[in-house]
């Protein structure tokens, strides 16, 4: 039955800017208008709520919030020691197991204020390496996990062909690896298909890096991901290791050789780009590619800096995503990417070109950016917009003495509010949290988290 909602904050940033108390008009799902509710439209009002775009994760990997805690030591204090551990709990979880901490990972998200996940998601086989009777059943557990929340999900399905120049598999990575473009090309054209009824689930494809796929499948895998009008997403650049193995095999750096390969265009996103030098930089811009940079988890793998600035000055647009789940702060993952650049220049205000564009530029990296990234319009709340948007808690104590100043209080919103002033996340203009917990219909807080904790002891023990 159609619906027509007029939700009416007490401040609501949509388009851009703020609008007071005007209503957000929602009608079967999308964006109808701002302003002045409609005859016949329900009333919601939301005293004490500041209603702003969803955010959004447009990179992830759902699984390693298993590995969150558990790889904090001397043994995995490298990108490739904590790799290691996130193999390991990689080859021990059953289909069960992987949508039962998937669930739980989206449910963290949700909480947060994501709206839309991007799952870069390479576990597709058993750990011998054999095919489920279902081939593409982990993918699909991942999307059921996604959509039992309530969350809109872009399945990111991964191809991976070799562990690397020369190197041979690791026994972990027979859950990952495929004999051909052709396997991943198939299941994406299946999942497309077996999904095509829910709006709310879509698919795009992902050569997982140049260290994991040789030219010949990025190529091909390129090509099929503009035939069939879907987004292409690769890691790229993530480490110096990476980028010497690359130039020593190719004789060029992973962005020169996704660029030889025809593998960068507006529809691309590179996960990471932090290893990149000014001609990197420059391909990345020209091509219109988008970089999703993942601060958090690069920080707590020391990758290092996602070199902002310059990208954005070529022309490349910036996304933003969880990646490995260490930490789970949306908006904490925008500051840190302007935090992670006052650092290494020495300077404040990095990314604030033109000035006083900081709070925006960070935001729409949260939000637009991440929408564009992973092929669905909107993250701005504009008319004809998906009608995704969380509830801020004005009261909140992380937002007191901005409110008086439109300028103050984006730039507080975006550069200082606490995780727990998030209150509730509505996707297609329905709520999925409401106060932190899940809404009815739903598997409750309390039910995901016993699943989760069964799960991690089963892996982990229960010392």
């Amino acid at each position: 039955m159609p619906t027509l909602r007029a939700y009416v904050p007490d401040q609501l940033l949509a388009g851009g800017a703020f609008h007071g108390r005007e209503a957000l008009v929602v009608r079967d799902g999308l964006v109808d208008r701002i302003g002045q509710p409609p005859p016949g439209a329900e009333l919601v009002p939301l005293p004490g709520r500041m209603l702003v775009p969803g955010l959004v994760s447009a990179h992830g990997h759902a699984f390693q919030r298993a590995v969150r805690g558990r790889a904090e030591r001397r043994a995995a204090g490298s990108f490739w020691g904590w790799r290691s551990a996130m193999y390991a709990a990689a080859r021990r979880l059953d289909p069960d197991a992987l949508e039962k901490v998937a669930r739980f990972a989206f449910f963290e998200l949700a909480r947060a204020g994501v709206t839309c996940a991007g799952e870069f998601h390479y576990l597709h086989r058993d750990p011998d390496g054999r095919p489920y009777p279902d081939p593409d059943e982990l993918a699909l557990r991942v999307v059921r996990a996604a959509r039992t929340v309530g969350l809109r999900i872009v399945l990111l399905r991964a191809a991976y062909g070799r562990a690397g120049a020369g190197a041979s598999p690791d026994p972990a990575q027979a859950r990952f690896l495929e004999e051909s473009p052709a396997v991943a090309l198939a299941a994406v054209d299946r999942l497309r298909g077996a999904l095509a009824g829910d709006p709310l689930a879509t698919v795009g494809l992902a050569p997982h890096s140049v260290r994991a796929c040789p030219p010949d499948w990025i190529g091909a895998l390129a090509e099929a991901a503009r035939a069939r009008d879907i987004p292409l997403h690769v890691h790229a650049a993530e480490q110096p290791a990476e980028v010497a193995a690359c130039r020593a095999e190719h004789g060029r750096s992973p962005v020169g050789l996704l660029a030889s390969v025809g593998a960068l265009g507006p529809t691309t996103t590179l996960v990471h780009a932090i290893h990149v030098d000014d001609a990197d930089v420059a391909v990345i811009g020209s091509a219109g590619a988008t970089v999703c940079a993942c601060p958090l988890t690069e920080r707590n793998l020391g990758d290092g800096v996602v070199p902002a600035d310059r990208l954005l000055a070529a022309g490349a647009r910036l996304a933003l995503g969880v990646d490995s789940h260490a930490e789970v702060d949306p908006l904490g993952e925008a500051r840190a990417l302007e935090g992670h650049l006052r650092l290494v220049r020495g300077a404040r205000a990095v990314l604030d070109d033109p000035p006083g564009a900081l709070p925006a530029r960070l935001l729409d990296a949260a939000t637009a950016g991440g929408m564009a990234s992973l092929g669905i319009p909107g993250g701005r709340l504009d008319p004809g917009d998906p009608a995704d948007f969380v509830l801020v808690d004005l009261d909140d104590p992380s937002l007191a003495g901005a409110e008086a100043s439109p300028d103050a209080l984006l730039a507080t919103l975006v550069l200082g509010t606490s995780p727990g002033a998030v209150k509730s996340t509505f996707v297609g203009g329905e709520p999925i949290v409401e106060d932190g917990w899940t809404t009815p219909g739903r598997p409750t807080g309390a039910e995901l988290l016993a699943d989760f904790r069964e799960v991690m002891a089963e892996l982990w023990g229960r010392g």
